[in-house]
């Protein structure tokens, strides 16, 4: 169900990731996006997968809410790789069958694309959404970003509009599946008949999930605008962001991780 899904949620389960500032665990997050796609050997791979693993012990999120948000992902990892499986001919070949050719090479690459998407949403997931409350990650990249105001760059609006999506991801999906039960109740398949009908269905759904979602945003605008709200100038934080030794340590050790799997994969890819 799409209830089911973990995307844009936060879990409190009071780790020690919870409480790590928001901006430290922005700059992990960029570190380990470019370590995921630097990783080419099976080495490096493997090191990715241990660092992963003690990253999700670390954030003590559930099981069960891990599995929901990878579960939407599983199709295009699926997808990606049989792409790379049968378009990479290089190598030895495994087996053919009139046009389909697999290879050694080609099966390593398609696995290794497969597990770079699995690790980037667990990535994403353990050190952003499933720790970090939308209004910390905003108010993270608003002080990352800060320097940018020299440029009369709109930081904190930018900020703003990226918490406030993040915030309405679960909203939405909630919002659809009480449209798609409604649509069902009247008769409406999303399942069986031609495609064009089972599109019929989909449109259905997609109008006044359209139309719900622009109501929000006239609500919520309404309401700020209630509240006098002006932007970031001269604005005032209630909790501002304060990093402790602890937050350090944090920082420090998933750094040397990373550090870790670059260097593992620069030793095997001589």
């Amino acid at each position: 169900m799409l209830s089911d899904i973990s995307l844009g949620r936060y879990v409190d389960t009071g780790s020690v990731l919870h409480r790590t500032d928001p901006r430290l665990k922005v700059i992990l997050y960029m570190v380990y996006l470019i370590s995921v796609f630097i990783v080419n050997s099976p080495p490096a791979l493997l090191v990715l997968f241990v660092l992963t693993v003690i990253q999700l012990v670390t954030a003590k999120v559930p099981l069960d809410v891990m599995w929901s948000t990878l579960k939407p992902v599983l199709p295009l990892a699926l997808f990606i790789f049989v792409i790379n499986v049968f378009t990479i001919k290089q190598g030895e070949v495994l087996w053919s069958w009139r046009f389909l050719t697999v290879t050694d090479v080609g099966t390593t690459r398609a696995i290794l694309m497969a597990l770079r998407i699995i690790f980037l949403i667990l990535c994403t997931s353990v050190l952003l959404t499933l720790t970090t409350t939308p209004l910390k990650i905003a108010d993270a990249l608003e002080s990352l970003l800060s320097p940018l105001k020299v440029l009369h760059v709109p930081v904190h609006e930018a900020s703003m509009m990226m918490s406030i999506a993040l915030r309405f991801i679960p909203t939405l999906i909630e919002e659809t599946e009480k449209i798609m039960k409604a649509q069902e109740s009247r008769g409406a398949n999303y399942d069986t008949g031609s495609f064009i009908n089972r599109l019929k269905g989909y449109v259905a759904v997609l109008i006044p999930l359209f139309v719900s979602s622009f109501k929000r945003a006239e609500d919520l605008a309404v309401a700020m605008d209630a509240r006098c709200y002006k932007g970031g100038k001269n604005r005032t934080k209630l909790n501002p962001l304060k990093i402790t030794k602890t937050d350090v340590a944090v920082f420090i050790l998933f750094l040397a991780g990373a550090a870790v799997l670059i260097a593992t994969e620069v030793y095997f890819a001589r």
